[in-house]
């Protein structure tokens, strides 16, 4: 009953939205607790809407604590909150993401924390013109980086090694060096890197001349051996170091050295780590998300505070984003004792965490109510429908959709606002709605396709058609 609740919501609607609003609301208000009234105000769509225009019209019950306008409500509120003295928030565009939008609401206030530190590796620097690793270097830190890891080439000496970290340096960005050869890296340390990768029994001895922190790494990853020495080693001459027992490739030894980390942590409990994780992400045929957020997830529970990543192959372009996301989402599961789920939906990017959609039967009422001849698109019941006024056609086919209405005007002839510039638009837009529908993602017209991080927004070319003939 409302007055049992202290929390009394004011929703604020037109007349196409009312009928999924008050079948989503009764149950979204019993899970989340509050009371509720919907105005509806006299505006077929709720996207055109105003403040300005919203407090002509609103009609707010004395009990109400806050009102929620529609998402594609523009400009400033302050005509709403001065008429109604109460808070006045912009919902979610799609109202069918509301449950979204208030378990968001309800998120801990702490989420964000972290304590993994990303490594972003510029591939094969010697071979890059300095302009290029500055242009990636800004990029990568802009992701999420932490520090930007130099990647030598074996065999030979970069003579620009001091240039690159020194301009990287200067920028203000954290530089480690990844190579085994004395040379490089003692330029790079006295240029500013204050990280090596990686140093062995083969290197350890100049390890102590550098004055920078170190990655220690076996001779043998597969057994681990000559790692005992070379921890022992830098660890009595007082040289900082992490411990990277490396991860092998799937199918060749993936399993085994996951146990060689648990081993390692075993072995030195409150050891500095490093995970270098492009082993897996850029040499195995799947998106990295996934991958990312499993081995942030292990690094997480054995404390593992750093991870190494790089972003060239086209699947795993978005390494280091994927990290960052990754390394907030386990921090915020491990240390509450969560599990990583309906937390972090921006590393949900192939297919939508939940899949809302209207059904038939609204979508007929829709058809009944609409005045104008204006084309909303919806996915709804494995179908692509097409609703306008008095029409509701609906195929799996965009291109037999738009075969039926080119023959759904007069005399079965062409509908007259179906002209060039609306037929691009109706292709643009089915050819997103089939994406979804192949996929398994929500649809929304005239919104970008959720890619999770990867999303960019679109122009809101259906509102720009609208008429505002309404609002007069």
């Amino acid at each position: 009953m409302a007055h049992e609740h202290h929390e009394h919501i004011h929703f604020v609607t037109g007349r196409l939205a009312c009928h999924a609003l008050e079948q989503l609301l009764p149950e979204l208000a019993r899970q989340v607790g509050f009371a509720y009234t919907i105005d509806v105000l006299p505006i077929t769509v709720a996207a055109l809407m105003t403040p300005t225009w919203i407090a002509k019209h609103l009609r707010v019950p004395s009990q109400a604590t806050q009102i929620i306008i529609p998402g594609y409500c523009e400009g400033d509120l302050a005509p709403l909150t001065a008429l109604t003295n109460l808070p006045v928030h912009c919902g979610p565009r799609d109202l069918r993401q509301l449950p979204k939008y208030f378990s968001r609401e309800s998120q801990p206030t702490e989420y964000g924390a972290y304590d993994i530190e990303i490594l972003a590796e510029i591939n094969n620097c010697p071979r890059l013109p300095l302009a290029e690793i500055i242009s990636i270097a800004e990029k990568y830190a802009h992701d999420g980086a932490d520090v930007i890891d130099l990647g030598c080439d074996p065999g030979g000496t970069w003579s620009g090694v001091s240039e690159a970290v020194t301009a990287l340096c200067d920028l203000g960005l954290r530089v480690s060096i990844d190579s085994l050869n004395p040379v490089e890296i003692a330029a790079a340390a006295h240029a500013g890197a204050e990280l090596v990768l990686s140093v062995n029994s083969s290197n350890r001895e100049a390890a102590l001349d550098w004055g920078i922190e170190v990655v220690a790494i076996p001779d043998d990853p597969k057994t681990l051996a000559g790692l005992d020495d070379t921890v022992e080693f830098l660890a009595s001459a007082g040289v900082p170091l992490r411990i990277d027992p490396i991860l092998e490739p799937i199918s060749f030894g993936f399993a085994e050295s996951l146990g060689r980390y648990l081993e390692t942590r075993r072995r030195y409990p409150d050891a500095e780590m490093l995970m270098g994780i492009g082993n897996l992400t850029e040499l195995t045929d799947a998106d990295s998300a996934g991958i990312n957020v499993l081995l942030l997830g292990f690094c997480q529970e054995l404390s593992i505070h750093s991870v190494l990543t790089t972003q060239v192959i086209p699947w795993a372009r978005t390494s280091v984003k994927e990290c960052d996301l990754a390394r907030r989402l386990m921090h915020h599961a491990v240390n509450n004792q969560v599990l990583p789920k309906h937390v972090e939906p921006r590393l949900i990017m192939l297919r939508d965490e939940q899949i809302t959609s209207p059904t038939n039967e609204q979508l007929e009422k829709l058809a009944a109510e609409i005045r104008d001849n204006n084309y909303r698109i919806f996915l709804a019941e494995s179908a692509i429908h097409l609703v306008s006024s008095n029409l509701h056609l609906q195929h799996a086919d965009p291109f037999e959709l738009m075969e039926t209405l080119r023959r759904s005007g007069p005399e079965g002839g062409l509908p007259k606002n179906l002209n060039p510039s609306h037929a691009f638009y109706l292709g643009y837009e089915l050819a997103k709605a089939r994406i979804a529908l192949t996929l398994g993602k929500n649809y929304v017209q005239d919104e970008a396709l959720d890619w999770g991080l990867a999303t960019e927004p679109e122009q809101l070319h259906y509102l720009q058609r609208e008429t505002r003939s309404e609002q007069s």
